[in-house]
């Protein structure tokens, strides 16, 4: 949020604001979505197994490369918080800026999730979502942002000069631990910025502060996912509930979130392989 201007604008302050912008970063060269492709995957794939996060908490859950996963609302509006990781390597891991950077603030079916520096590969991509419906609302609102960085206990004691434990960055941190049996501290370390599954956020056309609103996400409503690497999965069950008020408190009203995963038919990846490490030789111009 800036102050009032303090310094009288230049003469030629209109030119320099009504230059066109640029898309830094044009994405018609990635390898395009294959709906098809996806399409037929999902078509016989078995249920293989259930993860129910319980409010105001984290589970973990591993899907393995070729594998879909659905992030499914099961008895009330919840909101989730979603961290990945390669399976294998706690180093390799959601790049939401990236993400962001390549696709826009908000996801939806077609877009990937892009792996950390140096692999920078997909993760996984999105191949069906039920609230595409939502698209941009009079607030400029939308769903699946990549622009929220997670509730966390630090900047809740910053504001709120309380110890509150079960903020997502907590519940992830948790759960990573006890799937990885390793401390808290090292837990922490690897845990990340996160895709908002169900958030409905935006910015403030005033202030440009990020805000976020009741989301519309009902029972029934799901993400889906293709796994393009053996991933580990991390979901909280944020304590905001919808978001429609407030996060990080015990008073907002809060619901389960099930992660379902499905295993596809064999011949339907026939011709399919896992992404790879990028190819950029890292030698950083020495």
């Amino acid at each position: 949020m800036k102050y009032t201007p303090q310094h009288a604008a230049p003469q030629d302050a209109p030119a320099r604001q009504n230059i066109a912008p640029v898309v830094c970063y044009p994405n018609e060269t990635l390898p395009s979505f294959d709906a098809n492709f996806y399409d037929q995957v999902r078509d016989g794939a078995q249920l293989v197994e259930s993860v129910l996060v319980p409010p105001r908490d984290a589970k973990t859950f591993v899907v393995p490369a070729g594998h879909l996963f659905r992030i499914v609302s099961v008895d009330g509006s919840q909101v989730g918080d979603l961290n990945l990781w390669h399976q294998n390597n706690l180093n390799e891991r959601f790049y939401s800026g990236k993400t962001r950077a390549l696709h826009g603030t908000h996801v939806s079916r077609s877009d990937r999730l892009w792996s950390s520096f140096p692999y920078l590969r997909p993760m996984a991509t999105i191949t069906k979502d039920t609230l595409d419906w939502y698209g941009w609302d009079e607030f400029g609102g939308s769903v699946h942002d990549v622009i929220g960085t997670r509730c966390d206990p630090y900047t809740h004691k910053l504001l709120s000069n309380d110890d509150y434990h079960y903020c997502c960055h907590s519940n992830l941190t948790r759960a990573l631990a006890a799937a990885k049996r390793i401390s808290l501290q090292e837990a922490e370390s690897h845990v990340h910025d996160v895709l908002n599954v169900f958030m409905c956020t935006g910015f403030m056309p005033d202030t440009h502060q990020y805000f976020m609103k009741a989301s519309p996400v009902r029972p029934g409503d799901f993400l889906e996912m293709f796994a393009e690497i053996d991933l580990l999965g991390c979901l909280s069950a944020c304590p905001g509930g919808d978001c429609s008020s407030e996060h990080s408190s015990d008073g907002a009203a809060c619901y389960p979130l099930l992660v379902e995963i499905y295993q596809p038919l064999d011949q339907r990846l026939e011709f399919w392989s896992s992404t790879k490490k990028n190819q950029y030789n890292q030698e950083h111009g020495v």
